[in-house]
């Protein structure tokens, strides 16, 4: 199964996208992840990325892709993947869908967790007390609310043409959220 989660900062993308890959035996592909793997491992396209990165500037697509292309290809992708942070923009989704094609693979959904604002507000800002984390303010919030409405939120109706989106409210327990993916999925 191969899977794209999406949602806005706060609904629990990285709790459920561990649920969902044990459940399905796959593997979970974080593209920061995969950014700092190739740094790590000091590899060209690792340098490259580092030298955006160390700039303060975001990593082009065109490496971007071309990292997920090696790292689709491992052999612990093939009975599946869920990607999380990635596509993040239109040009993301449609290089990840040129990228897909050459590779033979299809996306199965698009799930996408949904949650009202406000909610995840308070959930993040409770996070910050209880972790320590300097970002979770509301105004840090609201302004990476803001960041995913207007560059990501717009891959739902590009995914919509295709009928892969799967949306799943993203408010209740851990327990009850993973039962409703697993639904939409099965």
């Amino acid at each position: 199964m191969k899977l794209v989660l999406l949602g806005p900062p706060g609904v629990g993308k990285g709790t459920q996208a561990t649920n969902v890959k044990e459940h399905f035996g796959i593997v979970h592909l974080s593209t920061g992840d995969i950014l700092r793997g190739e740094v790590k491992a000091n590899s060209e396209l690792g340098q490259k990325a580092k030298s955006f990165m160390d700039a303060g500037k975001l990593v082009p697509d065109e490496l971007l892709l071309k990292m997920m292309e090696i790292r689709l290809q491992q052999p612990d992708c093939e009975p599946g993947y869920l990607l999380d942070g990635f596509p993040r923009t239109i040009p993301q989704a449609e290089g990840l869908d040129n990228l897909l094609t050459g590779l033979g693979q299809n996306l199965a959904a698009v799930v996408s967790l949904t949650a009202d604002e406000d909610e995840l507000v308070k959930r993040l800002v409770l996070r910050g007390e209880t972790s320590g984390r300097s970002d979770d303010t509301p105004k840090v919030i609201r302004d990476r609310q803001e960041v995913y409405r207007q560059q990501t939120e717009p891959l739902l109706e590009y995914y919509a043409s295709t009928d892969l989106v799967k949306e799943v409210d993203g408010i209740g327990t851990i327990e009850e959220i993973t039962q409703r993916i697993l639904a939409v999925l099965n």
